[in-house]
């Protein structure tokens, strides 16, 4: 995978572990379209190597002498907020808490650091989870125009003329069944960017929506857990980690945990449907996938399901608003100026599966009308 562009991407290692240091720099210098900026052990040394070398975007670790990656991130939004970051963090309760509290200051994204032992290993699971990272990057909003592979619109431009005329794309089979009025669930699928916009959206809807909604975020075990109980503290509604056996309320989000598939199934009697957590293979490299689960919402909700695709890399989900589209579910994309990466909306998009597609600040409305 190369990183193309009229410049290369200048990244800066910051990190007071000099095995990752070196690590994540070999790394770096291996991947075409990237140049090392520098390296710094600790946050107070990289701000100043900010101000000389100019960087796109640090790799930044969190806990680190002097000043750690919080601080960093904090000045940095008061003095360098065009500079990107990605966070490198350990895969811990405290790690994921911390690694939150970085997305909401305004980090890009984040990768975990591997948990082998071996270096050599070390470093190929570094370059794995790195490399599209930093393409991701390259194309993204957050990127200097010069680093994007893609032109992308200025903000000011009407949403009407910043996605595609789906009238111009190819349109999915006629649906077999036919909607309700309104929706019984709804249903979500995001990736990178993914913390921020549901920090945004989520709270934008009402505590009485009288629905349950299901999420598939990507992101690792034990982080899920961070995020929905960062979430559940900005939100009027309840919001929890799925799990197993759990029966779907109206009110209450779920969210899909790291490492498992999640999928709708009925309760013993048939009345209810709960959470069935599995161990079933990655689908779209993603565990857990957003297809997996948006199949299985179609399987119980023909005609009542509200389905929602915002930001992120990759085209997880595709295949399941496919069938949810046959079961004539209402579904909505993000558009593309709001999406921090416009991968997984995009080929929905361009096959005519969107009903709508809106700019992240209106979705939570359009989910409300589609539900009352």
């Amino acid at each position: 995978m190369i990183i193309t562009g009229k410049k290369n991407l200048r990244v800066l290692v910051v990190d007071d572990t000099i095995v990752y240091r070196k690590a994540v720099s070999d790394v770096i210098e291996e991947i075409p379209g990237v140049e090392l900026a520098g390296v710094a052990h600790n946050g107070k040394i990289a701000l100043a190597k900010i101000k000389t070398l100019n960087p796109d975007l640090l790799t930044l670790d969190i806990e680190m002498p002097v000043m750690n990656g919080l601080e960093l991130l904090t000045e940095m939004n008061k003095t360098y907020p065009e500079v990107g970051v990605i966070m490198l963090s350990t895969l811990t309760a405290e790690g994921s808490d911390a690694t939150m509290r970085a997305l909401d200051l305004g980090a890009f994204d984040f990768i975990l650091k591997p948990q082998s032992k071996g270096q050599t290993e070390g470093k190929q699971e570094i370059k794995r989870l790195l490399q599209p990272m930093l393409k991701a990057f390259s194309q993204s909003q957050r990127a200097p125009s010069r680093l994007r592979t893609n032109k992308r619109k200025p903000l000011i431009t009407p949403l009407k003329k910043s996605v595609p005329a789906l009238r111009h794309v190819r349109r999915p089979p006629a649906a077999t069944f036919k909607r309700s009025n309104k929706s019984e669930i709804v249903t979500i699928g995001i990736s990178t960017g993914g913390p921020n916009a549901l920090s945004r959206m989520l709270p934008m809807l009402p505590g009485n929506i009288g629905v349950p909604i299901l999420i598939v975020q990507h992101m690792p075990p034990v982080f899920t857990k961070s995020l929905a109980d960062n979430l559940n503290k900005k939100c009027a509604l309840t919001v929890k980690e799925a799990a197993e056996g759990d029966i779907i309320q109206p009110n209450v989000v779920y969210i899909a945990p790291g490492g498992s598939q999640m999928k709708l199934v009925a309760s013993a009697a048939g009345q209810d449907r709960r959470i069935k957590i599995t161990n079933d293979p990655p689908e779209n490299s993603c565990k857990p996938s957003v297809d997996y689960l948006f199949r299985s919402v179609g399987d119980y909700y023909v005609g009542r399901t509200t389905a929602v695709i915002m930001t992120g890399m990759g085209s997880d989900g595709t295949k399941g608003l496919k069938i949810l589209k046959e079961k004539s579910a209402y579904i909505i994309g993000q558009d593309e100026i709001s999406c921090v990466v416009y991968g997984m909306p995009k080929a929905p998009a361009e096959l005519g599966y969107l009903d709508t597609v809106m700019p992240l600040d209106r979705i939570a409305d359009a989910i409300t009308k589609s539900v009352t």
